[in-house]
């Protein structure tokens, strides 16, 4: 049996993925309308006190495209928070007016592949700011799912360690070299949602998006053993730019 790699764990997280019933919206009168936005800024609020807290965090943004219409990517600190904001949500007017188009569950992660220390790691600022991220208000967003592929020779898992960490210390470099243009958020699934992790992207350029999945496919942790999902690409969203977004 090949050594298991071990991770560790931060925030809780949650996709949540919405169509606006845009038949629903156009029947409310322009005082329900209102009273619907003014609600849920008042919920916007609410997150971003937590986040000013630390106890948590957000983003919000517009899906370009036909897979949904926005997304809310939310970080607490238990499974059991997640679930409650997502039922307080539900609760609200806005979420009337929206239609669930897809969500992803997964808690926010860093594996041993890139070396281990004797330090507490919980007592290094760099890595609690990974693992217990603020959330950019970069200009643009992408998520996507992703497997390691199990598939005859091409089996991830039955790599031995060593092969392994040296793989992902080439596969990690392209990434760093993106410093500055994308934040990346890596978040494990396995057990909790269909794929066994989710790739979260925040960049001014939506361009780098781009350049970085091209070039790491070439790299051969994707090119050998990568499998990925569909691509969700949007575009930051304010309390003014969805009220625009919600016009009539």
């Amino acid at each position: 049996m090949s050594e298991a790699a071990q991770t560790l764990d931060g925030w809780y997280c949650l996709h949540d993925f919405r169509f606006i019933d845009w038949k629903a919206w156009k029947s409310l009168s322009s005082d329900e309308r209102e009273s619907t936005l003014q609600e849920f800024y008042a919920f916007l609020n609410e997150w971003d006190l937590i986040q000013k807290e630390k106890k948590g965090s957000y983003a919000f943004y517009s899906i370009i495209g036909q897979k949904a219409d926005f997304v809310f990517m939310w970080l607490r600190p238990t499974l059991a928070d997640l679930n409650a904001l997502e039922t307080a949500f539900n609760k609200t007017k806005l979420a009337e007016v929206t239609i669930p188009a897809h969500s992803y569950v997964s808690v926010v992660e860093l594996s041993n592949y890139l070396g281990q220390s004797d330090e507490d790691p919980m007592e290094n600022p760099r890595i609690k700011s990974r693992l217990f991220p603020i959330l950019p208000r970069t200009q643009y967003f992408c998520f996507y799912p992703m497997d390691k592929r199990r598939d005859g020779e091409d089996n991830w898992y039955m790599l031995p360690m060593s092969e392994r960490r040296e793989l992902m210390k080439s596969h990690g470099l392209i990434g760093r070299s993106y410093a500055g243009k994308i934040k990346q958020i890596i978040t494990g699934s396995i057990g909790f949602d269909d794929w066994e992790w989710g790739v979260t992207l925040f960049g001014d350029d939506a361009l780098q998006f781009k350049k970085l999945v091209y070039e790491m496919r070439f790299d051969e942790v994707s090119a050998r053993y990568g499998e990925f999902g569909s691509f969700f690409v949007g575009a930051l969203l304010s309390k003014e730019r969805f009220s625009q977004m919600m016009a009539l």
